[in-house]
């Protein structure tokens, strides 16, 4: 990074989280510049961008500030990359910045799952990959509007680079939390986001979904399929994310409705607005990423020759909604199709 003066960030793959992210960077006072779709880049250029949160931040940048193309290379010069795109689309991002960073640059995979890394190093090995963890899910109340619907603060790998970067996260009211334990903190939000092929095939907004009972008792059961392939690997313990231990959740969320919200409730805020990335990928005919979420679930089995039917069945009713636009589904009949899978496996 160039001294403690103004840095320059490039966010590729500027979508809700990348231009969420970026966005308050670019409030705080960085020199930012988005690479993304053109259509969002030119509402941005047109309109601005505002930024909102359920904690009452209302930010609006101006059009002349923002700095948005549609052409990797415009990243060239950039001291730290945020790598905000879709998993699946973690290979093609690797091979394009690879012809167009310099040697060293710092590249932090904000992504989910566990595996990202871990390509782009393969991939991008004259990069330095860091690896991240955004843990609110930020929604797009329209063209040229960010909000952040839940709570949380990003993870990042412990590194010299990143601490120095605090302060200037801090100016954009983003608290970074350095860790030294990021396949951990990676393993545990993946736990939490076994959830997202759930609120989307239910249709509906995260708060209400997980006010259902029975959508609860279908992430407990991914859940403890998750945590058993875990254990029985003996390798990552998932870190904890909330007041409670990673291997808690499914028992609290199997608790009943009033237990359940008084306990939540102190544990999590969620927005009546927030969905899931995986229900908007639906809703915009978009292919989700649950192959990089549940179906982390399911490598894992297979790498220890067993099976998580659970996750598998998530995984295809996921895949099926995206290609046939099936109803959706009810809490009770998703529960008896996850328990007969789990019967079944």
């Amino acid at each position: 990074m160039r001294g403690a003066g103004v840095v320059k960030i490039g966010v590729f793959g500027a979508g809700a989280v990348g231009g969420f992210v970026g966005g308050c960077l670019l409030a705080g006072g960085a020199e930012v510049i988005f690479v993304g779709r053109s259509a969002r880049g030119a509402a941005w250029r047109k309109d601005g961008l505002r930024l909102t949160d359920l904690d009452g931040r209302d930010d609006v940048v101006a059009p002349e500030r923002v700095a948005y193309s549609d052409a990797v290379s415009s990243l060239a010069d950039c001291d730290l990359v945020l790598l905000t795109v879709k998993s699946g689309q973690t290979a093609g991002a690797a091979t394009e910045l690879s012809s167009v960073l310099r040697s060293g640059t710092p590249v932090l995979s904000l992504q989910n799952g566990v595996s990202n890394s871990t390509t782009l190093q393969t991939l991008l090995p004259s990069a330095k990959i860091l690896r991240g963890m955004v843990p609110f899910n930020v929604t797009a109340p329209g063209p040229a509007h960010l909000h952040r619907a839940t709570e949380g603060n990003i993870a990042v790998e412990h590194d010299p680079l990143m601490a120095a970067a605090v302060p200037l996260f801090a100016a954009a009211g983003l608290a970074l939390d350095l860790r030294r334990d990021m396949e951990e903190v990676q393993w545990a939000k993946l736990l939490m986001n076994l959830n997202n092929a759930i609120n989307a095939l239910s249709g509906l907004p995260l708060r209400e979904q997980l006010q259902t009972h029975g959508f609860r008792l279908c992430l407990a059961l991914a859940q403890r399929e998750a945590l058993s392939l875990l254990a029985a690997e003996g390798r990552v313990r998932p870190a904890r994310l909330t007041p409670l231990p990673s291997n808690w959740l499914p028992s609290v969320l199997s608790l009943p409705d009033a237990l359940f919200r008084i306990i939540a409730g102190r544990m999590l805020k969620i927005d009546a607005t927030a969905r899931s990335s995986m229900a908007d990928d639906l809703a915009a005919g978009r292919f989700p990423e649950v192959d990089w979420i549940n179906g982390a679930v399911v490598a894992l089995a297979n790498k220890l020759g067993r099976r998580a039917p659970v996750n598998a069945r998530l995984c295809t009713l996921v895949k099926e909604a995206a290609t046939s636009r099936r109803r959706a589904w009810e809490a009770d009949a998703l529960l008896v199709e996850l328990r007969q899978s789990a019967g079944s496996g």
